[in-house]
């Protein structure tokens, strides 16, 4: 029993052994395996800032005719994305006074100044909002030993919102140039040395669209299936095409859609999402429909640092479209004024005025509008769009005199009532509600104070829906029921007494 004992006990110090020697082998492994493969270079270079689009404004870069060593598209793009980088960076310690990044993308000898001015901003109370809009770039010089770029950075398109204890004291565009001395450290293009040398204030001029809007006679559409999903996976151009002709032998002209900012990918638009939505425009022309299309629906950021990503997304749906003949209009935004509230006035209206800037800087034909949520709205930027557009869910009896108001406020400008509509919503959690022959009434009523004065006009909707997204209404099942009726045709395809007034008495 003892000669037993002994063997096991043996046995358990051998296997206590041999694993004592495989842990320390599988650790000199590990670390011999740190020490030859070096830092994660993605870290060292910190390359995580750029995973994601954060800062995309307009950039050109001048035919490359600089003195030194010749420059390869590689190091130019490197540069480029750096020089960038250290722009957004920059924004980004005015806006917050922080220095979060400042120190990647700026030598020891140019953030001296960028602490100066955050630590001096900071005791007075000053925060700076602002972004660039554009950059022409011109290589003056690049070093043969690679290490050094000298940049001539022309007409920097800048905007700018200061504050001071939250106190907005002014906002201004400008266009100045830089020069700029970049060198290269540690992998990073940091900038040595950025000094302005000129320097022009933007006055907020523009000019009005070739074309104008007149006789609208129209609906805003969503086909009944997918309603605020028009364009995702059960995408129909064949029911499309069906509802168009609906709209179009009911004696309307016009319709508008509506193009979600997210959805289509925000910043880069996916190219699925845009083929689908010329395909509507041209199934719209086949019929003679012309076509309004709202831009970011669903969109509520308007914070200046993001303006290029909203500008990049804004410039690819216009530069794709602003050919069509079936393009009516641009909507900047829908009903932006339900915003003022929760993002602040000043803070929406600076951003549909930049956006209002780009669209027309693209497209100098096609007249632009902001579809108000109300008539009380309707001024704002009034010399800035082409016509007035609001939407009318009011009491009629007040809708003459309301238009009447507008006309002698704004008596230069058309006016178009881009949604009107009561919903057929009487049941059990609307006990008094409206019926469907209400909503007859109601649309008899409309007509005629439209055709006595002149009035144009796009209904909402053309079809009762059957599922409403959260999003829209929200969870509240009696104003989601409100919203599923406001339709001409009914959830089972049928046409309710208001059809017969979609158009005309």
């Amino acid at each position: 029993m003892v000669k037993i004992n002994k063997n096991i006990l043996r046995s358990i110090l051998v296997l206590s052994y041999i694993n004592v020697i495989v842990i320390v082998f599988v650790g000199i492994s590990k670390v011999l395996c740190f020490l030859n493969t070096g830092a994660d270079r993605s870290k060292m270079l910190h390359t995580e800032i750029k995973k994601i689009d954060q800062y995309l404004p307009q950039l050109e870069w001048a035919p490359l005719k600089n003195e030194g060593r010749p420059m390869d598209m590689q190091t130019l793009k490197a540069i480029e994305t750096d020089y960038l980088d250290a722009w957004y960076v920059k924004h980004v310690a005015y806006k917050t006074n922080t220095l979060n990044g400042i120190k990647d993308y700026y030598t020891k000898h140019a953030r001296t100044a960028i602490f100066d001015v955050v630590t001096q901003n900071k005791a007075d109370r000053i925060s700076i909002d602002a972004t660039t809009l554009a950059h022409n770039i011109n290589l003056d010089f690049f070093s043969e030993d690679g290490q050094l770029a000298v940049l001539t950075d022309s007409n920097v398109a800048e905007y700018q919102r200061v504050f001071k204890r939250d106190t907005l004291v002014y906002d201004v565009k400008s266009l100045a140039t830089y020069k700029a001395i970049l060198l290269l450290e540690d992998g990073f293009w940091r900038i040595r040395h950025l000094r302005k040398t000129a320097h022009e204030n933007v006055p907020d001029t523009i000019a009005p669209a070739l074309t104008a809007v007149k006789n609208i006679k129209g609906i805003n559409y969503y086909p009944q299936a997918t309603p605020w999903d028009m364009y995702g996976t059960a995408f129909n151009p064949n029911r499309i095409a069906k509802d168009f002709e609906i709209i179009k032998k009911a004696g309307l002209n016009t319709i508008r859609i509506f193009v979600p900012y997210e959805d289509f990918g925000k910043a880069n638009v996916t190219p699925e999402k845009l083929e689908k939505l010329t395909t509507v425009l041209d199934l719209a022309q086949a019929k003679a429909l012309k076509v309004i299309v709202t831009l970011f629906d669903f969109f509520g950021d308007y914070e200046v640092l993001n303006y290029t990503l909203n500008r990049h997304h804004a410039a690819t749906l216009v530069n794709a479209l602003k050919t069509h003949e079936a393009l009516l209009a641009w909507d900047i935004k829908n009903e932006p004024n339900l915003d003022f509230e929760s993002r602040g006035t000043s803070k929406v209206l600076a951003w549909l005025n930049t956006i209002i800037d780009l669209v027309k800087s693209i497209d100098t034909v096609h007249p632009v509008t902001i579809g108000w949520s109300n008539a009380k709205s309707a001024h704002y930027l009034k010399n800035k769009i082409d016509f007035v557009s609001f939407h009318y869910y009011e009491n009629l009896e007040a809708l003459q005199d309301t238009y009447a108001m507008l006309q002698k406020k704004m008596p230069h400008k058309t006016l178009v009532i881009t949604e009107f509509g009561l919903s057929s919503n009487k049941g059990f959690w609307h006990p008094f509600g409206s019926t469907a022959q209400d909503q007859a009434n109601y649309h008899k009523l409309c007509q005629h104070i439209f055709a006595k004065h002149h009035i144009q006009f796009m209904s909402w909707t053309l079809y009762d829906f059957t599922k409403v997204p959260k999003e829209v209404v929200g969870r509240l099942p009696w104003r989601k029921q409100t919203q599923e009726h406001f339709g001409f045709i009914d959830q089972n395809g049928e046409t309710k007494p208001a059809f017969k007034y979609i158009s005309k008495e």
